[in-house]
C-alpha cells in the first residue's frame, strides 16, 4: 500500500477506462454529430487532467468548462488541436486572456458579443465564439429582446466567428417533459431566422431523446461519469467511481446510549458501532444522517446518528467482527451501491455527490494508458 493510501482515510477510485467506454457509447449514439465533453467543476470532481486527457485519446476535441481560470488550468494539458469552451463568458475586461490562453468563449449577453467584437477589432482578427440563445430556461444565453436587437444590428457578429449557435436543456432526463419539446421548436425557431451556423444543443440526458436533439456538436457531462441520464430507466453507463472509507474504531453500546452529534441516534438494544473516516468536509453529504448506507463485503449497514465534518457512524452488527477492524475498508459507492442511489438517499442529484468529494481522499486512476497515448500525441503536436 502506497504511502499517501495508507495516511488517507478514504480512497477515490476514477476508472478511465470506463470512463472511454461511456464516451464512446455517447458517441455511437449521436452518430453524425459530434461528441465534445463537459470537463467543468474539475470533471465533476473527478479531475479535469486526467479525464480530459483520457477523453482526447478517445478523439474528443470540444471541452465545456464553466470558468476562465478552469480553461487556463486545463489548457496546457490537452493538444493543440482541441477547444476549450467557456460557457460562463467573459467577464468584463477578461477578454485579453481568452485569447492569450486560446480560449472559446460561450457569449450569453447582448453586452458579452460587444465585448468580444471589441476584442476582434483591437487584435484585427476574427475571434473565434459561441453564442447561447436561451430557449426557454432563463438562465443564460441571448433573451428575445436580444436576439431581436442580433437581427436588427448587421454589425451584431462584427469580427466574431460563429462556432456555434447553442442553447441548453432544462428536463432531458425527463423524457415526456414537454418543455423538450417547445425547447426544440424554439430553438429551430431561432435558427430560421439568425445566420447559419453550426449547432450545439444536447447535453447528457438529450443525446438521448434521439436524432433531432443532436444538430452538430453534443455536449455530455454527467453521463460521461457514470449518472444516470434518464429517469426511472435502467442506467446504460458504465459506473467511474469507487469510494471506500476506513474504519477508524469499533465499539459495543448498549439500550439506550447515543451515537453522534444531537443525540439523533438512541440505540434499542446492544449494537456494535463502526466510527468512519470520512464526512461532510469530504462530501459524504450531512442529509445522508440516519438514512444512508454503505456496505461492508456485501452487507448493507446504516448510517446512525449524525454525520459530523470528518466522521460518521455505521451499524455493523450485522458484519462479522473480525472485518471490522481499524483501517478495513467500506464502500460508499460502488458498482453495488452506485451514486445515483447514494443521491437518492441523501435527497439530492448525483451531480451534487460527485462533485462534493472532497480533496482528502486518496485517488487512484485506474486504465491510465488513455491519458499516457494523450500526452505522447500532445508532445508531437508541440
Amino acid at each position: 500500500m502506497a504511502d499517501r493510501e495508507k495516511q488517507a482515510g478514504a480512497v477515490l477510485t476514477i476508472d478511465l477506462g470506463a470512463l472511454s467506454r461511456n464516451y464512446r457509447l455517447l458517441r455511437s449514439l449521436a452518430a453524425g454529430a459530434q461528441c465534445g465533453a463537459a470537463v467543468k467543476a474539475d470533471a465533476y470532481g473527478l479531475g479535469a487532467i486526467p479525464v480530459a486527457q483520457a477523453l482526447a485519446a478517445e478523439g474528443c476535441r470540444h471541452f465545456f468548462v464553466a470558468h476562465l481560470d478552469e480553461g487556463i488550468a486545463l489548457r496546457p494539458h490537452l493538444p493543440a488541436d482541441a477547444d476549450i469552451f467557456v460557457l460562463h463568458g467573459p467577464l468584463p475586461d477578461a477578454e485579453p486572456e481568452f485569447i492569450e490562453h486560446h480560449l472559446i468563449p460561450v457569449l450569453n449577453s447582448a453586452a458579452q458579443v460587444a465585448g468580444w467584437r471589441q476584442a476582434a477589432r483591437v487584435a484585427g482578427r476574427h475571434l473565434p465564439a459561441v453564442v447561447q440563445v436561451d430557449t426557454g430556461m432563463s438562465r443564460l444565453g441571448l433573451s428575445r429582446m436580444e436576439v431581436g436587437n442580433w437581427l436588427d444590428n448587421p454589425d451584431f457578429l462584427r469580427g466574431i466567428e460563429l462556432r456555434f449557435l447553442m442553447s441548453h436543456l432544462a428536463c432531458a432526463e425527463r423524457q415526456e417533459h414537454p418543455m423538450n419539446g417547445a425547447q426544440l421548436e424554439a430553438f429551430h425557431a431561432l435558427r430560421r431566422i439568425l445566420p447559419r451556423s453550426r449547432a450545439s444543443f444536447a447535453n447528457s440526458s438529450g443525446i438521448f431523446l434521439g436524432p433531432e436533439y443532436h444538430f452538430d456538436l453534443v455536449r455530455p457531462g454527467a453521463a460521461l461519469y457514470g449518472i444516470a441520464p434518464i429517469d426511472g430507466a435502467p442506467n446504460p453507463m458504465a459506473p467511474v467511481v469507487t469510494l471506500q472509507a476506513k474504519v477508524i474504531q469499533t465499539r459495543v453500546i448498549e439500550r439506550g446510549e447515543c451515537v453522534g452529534y444531537g443525540a439523533t441516534y438512541r440505540a434499542a438494544g446492544q449494537r456494535r458501532i463502526a466510527t468512519i473516516a470520512a464526512g461532510y468536509a469530504d462530501g459524504w453529504l450531512r442529509s445522508l444522517s440516519g438514512r444512508g448506507y454503505a456496505l461492508a463485503g456485501d452487507v448493507r449497514v446504516p448510517v446512525v446518528g449524525n454525520v459530523s465534518m470528518d466522521t460518521f457512524a455505521l451499524d455493523v452488527t450485522e458484519v462479522p467482527p473480525e472485518r471490522m477492524h481499524a483501517g478495513a475498508f467500506v464502500d460508499l459507492i460502488s458498482a453495488a451501491q452506485p451514486v445515483d442511489e447514494v443521491a437518492a438517499q441523501a435527497g439530492t442529484i448525483a451531480y451534487e455527490i460527485l462533485t462534493s468529494l472532497g480533496g482528502r481522499y486518496h485517488r487512484e486512476y485506474v486504465d491510465e494508458q488513455p491519458a499516457a497515448q494523450v500526452r505522447e500525441a500532445f508532445e508531437l503536436n508541440i
